[in-house]
């Protein structure tokens, strides 16, 4: 069997390393996709110095945009030569991004629409993914598709909080909830940043740095009990978000956090601390209703499995509903260079309103 090399996390707050890994072949549905482009994400970082979920050697990564070069028996939809494709692929070890090869199910994938790299492409997947089945599952706002023969939605006044708006679950969700016709989003954000969230939706803009935002967010609301019935935590922070929002909620509010809670962050220094239980991390008033959010089980949803990533994410893409992050290349001489350096820029917070992408193979 033929092999190709792959990033993977070896202990906890270890360096990263190159291994070789089987090249699969496809079966049934399945391609065999040449990683170009990758994203980094937090959960890198949660996996490589917090050990979340981890079997070691693990290979790190999720966001894959590249080129089609092999294909399964039963695939309907995506073919050999130049198809470039994009999608969020996590299931088991032939799946995951920082390596040269991923052999996913053609469902984990979208084409690439014109006009469109596969650097801006890499930034969509994981995070419009996470959009939809938050918005779904955790604050149970239905997203019907298509759009266009959606009955209008029944909160489109009612106030709905993303706490973090530059995050890349911020940017998305608020063009998303927009485009389907929801209209009173609030959202926080260095003041730096307001008036581009505002460009993409958002109706009012908090510095979440002020410590009176909860109370500023309470008064902007309409005078209704809860004052904001929906809030979507893209931080997952117990002392940068969790705390703030815990002000916020009344009886009634639904709270959607990404997960992990993050109590403690990863330092050059020190080991981060997380939990898998939004509840017992703020101090929640009675009626609330706390929901954590694992991306991973979005395929629970038989019509998502099917349709989210092949149609609904590149659609909304080639139509400019959604615009792609912003990108900060990472540079590195090899393959582990760029990996690792990725890494540590998670870890020191350098990037703010962009996406981490970097090159995984050219060839």
């Amino acid at each position: 069997m033929s092999t190709h090399k792959a990033i993977v996390t070896v202990a906890v707050r270890a360096p990263l390393e190159i291994i070789e890994v089987p090249t699969v072949q496809p079966v049934t549905r399945e391609v065999r996709v040449r990683v170009e482009w990758t994203a980094s994400t937090p959960l890198d970082l949660h996996q490589n110095d917090g050990g979340l979920i981890v079997k070691y050697p693990q290979i790190l990564g999720s966001g894959v945009a590249g080129t089609v070069v092999e294909v399964g028996p039963m695939v309907r939809n995506l073919a050999l030569g130049d198809q470039k494709v994009f999608g969020f692929c996590f299931e088991e070890a032939k799946c995951k991004a920082q390596q040269e090869f991923v052999t996913v199910l053609e469902t984990s994938l979208g084409k690439l629409p014109s006009g469109f790299s596969l650097q801006e492409a890499v930034t969509l997947p994981n995070n419009v993914v996470t959009i939809f089945h938050g918005m779904t599952t955790g604050l149970s706002i239905p997203l019907a598709w298509p759009c266009s023969q959606a009955p209008p939605p029944p909160h489109a006044n009612i106030p709905v909080l993303i706490w973090g708006g530059t995050s890349s679950c911020g940017q998305y969700e608020l063009q998303i909830l927009s485009h389907w016709g929801y209209k009173n989003l609030l959202t926080t954000a260095s003041p730096a940043n307001h008036a581009y969230l505002r460009s993409l939706g958002a109706a009012h803009t908090f510095d979440y740095r002020d410590p009176d935002v909860s109370k500023q967010i309470i008064e902007a609301a309409e005078k209704q009990v809860p004052a904001i019935p929906f809030v979507f935590d893209c931080i997952g922070s117990k002392s940068g978000s969790l705390a703030q929002i815990a002000k916020i909620a009344q009886k009634g509010t639904r709270v959607a956090v990404l997960l992990p809670v993050v109590l403690k962050d990863a330092t050059e220094e020190d080991a981060p601390e997380y939990a898998m239980d939004v509840e017992p991390h703020a101090p929640w008033a009675e009626g609330v209703d706390t929901r954590g959010v694992r991306t991973h089980f979005y395929k629970e949803n038989e019509f998502f499995r099917e349709y989210l990533q092949p149609t609904i994410v590149p659609t909304l893409l080639a139509d400019g509903v959604i615009k792609p992050n912003k990108q900060k290349i990472v540079e590195g001489e090899t393959l582990l260079e760029r990996g690792q350096n990725a890494l540590d820029m998670l870890r020191r917070k350098e990037v703010s309103a962009e996406r981490l992408v970097w090159r995984v193979s050219s060839n």
